[in-house]
């Protein structure tokens, strides 16, 4: 799961929870980077972090792809 959940990350999909207003995603500046740094949005800000805990959010906050009020469904 987390190799499938790492490539859409890698695609720019958006994985998120529009209840709770929790985002995580890999900005497009970071695509092909060696060790890109993701991004988790939640209401009391935005927060760079690795590949590694962008995973780990993702799974087990049970995020889903979503869309995101400002970027849509893709952070391409």
């Amino acid at each position: 799961m987390s190799r499938m959940t790492a490539a859409h990350l890698k695609a720019g999909i958006i994985f998120g929870d529009n209840n709770t207003e929790e985002y995580v995603y890999l900005p497009a500046s970071e695509i092909g980077m060696e060790d890109p740094l993701c991004v988790i949005e939640t209401p009391q800000g935005r927060q760079d972090i690795t590949m590694k805990q962008a995973l780990r959010y993702v799974l087990k906050l049970s995020l889903k792809p979503v869309r995101h009020p400002r970027l849509g469904s893709s952070s391409l």
